[in-house]
């Protein structure tokens, strides 16, 4: 008799709304059923993590901050599932959405799903500001410019892996940031794993602590050194008998796959 596989969902949090983060772990809880939630939080106050620590089964505490890539690789790391995911800390993905990527590995179609704002499928219950808009636009067309993997979005707060396909990805992911997303596609992609994008819905927070602005700079800075580590990879002899991923395949929340343009 077989069983499911067991999921560990990371949440990286840094100055969160706590309300909104303590229901979307509520929801998260009974939607998915996960064998762990663990929260990984940047240089909180002692009342956030008491709240966290009644809704959550670990809250990892940092007193500096990591940054969300940082805070990833920490959870994924010390959790130990068949199935590793992450969502960001302010709901924009819902919890629905959120395991609709997340079954896309669990039910052994894939070995890296994304959630994907661009998707032709996906729902935008409430857009970005025009300049994040504009910005993550452009950042994501220069990103399938120059990058060995194409995607619709490299940044969506939701992604799954299967743990040994991250027992290899993450040996060759270095950014600490918002880059982290990126690089973290792009070494799945360079080591031959299959990408499926997921549909989402999807809300923007206005209220986010991210500066659309100085983010932009920080992600053109990171895609030329993703780009270089990535490359090496596709180069070495270490993994010349890889047959990297050149894009992902489009899926339907369903997981009907259909073909990307």
């Amino acid at each position: 008799m077989t069983t499911d596989p067991s999921i560990g969902i990371i949440i990286p949090a840094y100055d969160p709304d706590i309300l909104t983060l303590e229901h979307y772990i509520e929801r998260i809880r009974h939607i998915l059923t996960p064998e762990i939630i663990r929260v990984e939080i940047d240089a909180p106050k002692q009342a956030h993590v008491d709240r966290l620590k009644d809704v959550a089964d670990v809250v990892n505490v940092s007193t500096n901050r990591r940054g969300k890539g940082g805070a990833i690789m920490e959870g994924f790391d010390a959790v130990e599932t068949d199935v590793l995911a992450f969502a960001d800390a302010d709901g924009s993905i819902p919890a629905a959405s959120l395991n609709n990527v997340v079954r896309h590995v669990s039910d052994s179609r894939t070995d890296v799903s994304i959630g994907s704002r661009r998707h032709p499928a996906s729902h935008i219950i409430a857009h970005q500001t025009t300049i994040r808009r504009f910005l993550g636009d452009v950042f994501a067309f220069a990103a399938r410019k120059l990058l060995p993997t194409q995607c619709r979005d490299y940044q969506c707060g939701a992604k799954a892996v299967r743990a040994e396909a991250w027992n290899s990805i993450g040996h060759h992911c270095y950014e600490a940031g918002f880059a982290w997303d990126l690089e973290f596609v792009s070494v799945a992609g360079s080591l031959g794993y299959d990408i499926a994008e997921v549909p989402v819905d999807w809300k923007d927070h206005p209220d986010s602590t991210v500066n659309p602005v100085s983010t932009a700079l920080e992600l053109a800075t990171a895609l030329f050194d993703v780009k270089r580590r990535t490359d090496a990879i596709a180069t070495s002899p270490r993994f010349r008998n890889i047959t990297k991923t050149n894009h992902s395949t489009l899926t339907k929340a369903g997981f009907d796959s259909e073909d990307d343009d």
